[in-house]
């Protein structure tokens, strides 16, 4: 029997504890686990970077939300991407990446992979002729993508794109961060492993870190698992915990960030200190289209250029009061910042360099009136 999202987010993996019938999966928080025998670990359990039962839930659940076989839950979303790029490639293989991308995971391929010897090029996702274009056959093992980007909030047609990725023999990843299982579900579009930063949306409430993948493939999705105990850069116990609680409210959470960022978006486009507004859902932006098809709705992260340039950007963010100047997205509060000089600092003199005058804000479930009313003092 099939169910519905909401159904899952609360109910898969997260049967009633057999011992005491607890309705919330209990935190084992233990490192090891008593063995009946020499080689005859209880239920399959040794060590707790290999398995443990609360962690073991969160996997089952984040599997059942994105519609694959194999989910596995991190540290955090660069600690599993790290996993991922190691398992699947090798020195000297290629991955196309977003030239609008998360300066983390910029960093991760600028800094750290090619030193190892993984080559990498920028490409735009929602042109799929010039993601073709990037790819070197023979060499491109992933193709990379975010729909929606961060911060730029480019669309990627994940159908195509999918085409695209197993026509050169690679591997399509999309990073659904920005969307949460909830908006959006890649591998119903072809998509061969899906990665998070479970610290935004599906935790929500800016009191965990971790990431996660979920493979299409569960012979993948074991070799991931392989990966994720060989290299051990798992989530701990009551973490998995909080981002399960987190999870249970997903789908009502979303559509309240969605309720809000389309009013605020609607109320700041055509603002006369507004240059431009950024959300797939307004009809004048080039992938709204796309996003209207493969997604439930538009997300709550709205980008715009402020039209005084970078210092009145950065001016605006200094103002605010309900929306707090901080990095990371996805909580229920509002949160404002300034990527150009926060989290895409990395990206500077890049091909990935993001504008001075850009504005990127993570709408909150809070009452909209209210950020309206904050953004407008905040404007100047």
């Amino acid at each position: 029997m099939s169910h519905g999202f909401d159904t899952l987010a609360i109910h898969a993996g997260q049967d009633p504890e057999a011992r005491t019938g607890a309705v919330i999966p209990p935190i084992y928080q233990t490192s090891t686990y008593a063995q009946d025998a020499v080689g005859a670990p209880r239920l399959g359990y040794e060590y707790s970077r290999s398995g443990n039962p609360t962690r073991d839930a969160l996997q089952e659940c984040l599997a059942a939300l994105e519609g694959g076989p194999v989910g596995l839950a991190f540290a955090s979303g660069l600690a599993a991407e790290d996993t991922l790029l190691r398992t699947v490639c090798k020195p000297g293989d290629h991955v196309v990446i977003p030239d609008d991308a998360y300066g983390g995971t910029y960093r991760l391929f600028a800094r750290v992979a090619e030193r190892w010897g993984l080559d990498y090029t920028p490409a735009k996702v929602s042109d799929p002729d010039a993601i073709r274009a990037a790819v070197e056959p023979g060499r491109t093992r992933i193709v990379w993508v975010e729909t929606p980007t961060n911060p730029l909030l480019g669309i990627a047609d994940i159908a195509a794109l999918a085409g695209v990725a197993h026509d050169a023999g690679a591997l399509l990843v999309v990073d659904n961060t920005f969307a949460s299982p909830y908006l959006q579900q890649p591998i119903a579009h072809g998509a061969d492993v899906v990665v998070h930063s479970t610290t935004k949306y599906i935790g929500g409430h800016s009191d965990v870190v971790g990431g996660a993948l979920v493979a299409a493939d569960a012979g993948l999705g074991e070799e991931l698992r392989y990966h994720q105990n060989a290299m051990g850069a798992i989530n701990g116990p009551f973490d998995a915990w909080l981002t399960l609680r987190g999870i249970k409210t997903l789908g009502v959470r979303m559509d309240r960030h969605c309720d809000n960022a389309e009013r605020i978006a609607a109320y700041l486009d055509g603002h006369a200190k507004v240059g431009q507004v950024i959300y797939p859902g307004l009809p004048a932006h080039p992938g709204h289209e796309v996003a209207a098809k493969q997604m439930r709705r538009f997300g709550g992260m709205i980008s715009f250029r402020a039209a005084g340039g970078e210092e009145h950007a950065v001016e605006i963010c200094n103002r605010t009061k309900l929306f707090i100047l901080a990095e990371s997205l996805g909580g229920v509060e509002s949160l404002i910042e300034h990527p150009g000089r926060m989290t895409h600092a990395s990206a500077a003199g890049s091909p990935l360099e993001v504008p001075g005058d850009l504005v990127r804000l993570s709408v909150g479930i809070e009452t909209v009136d209210d950020l309206l009313a904050d953004l407008e003092q905040a404007l100047g």
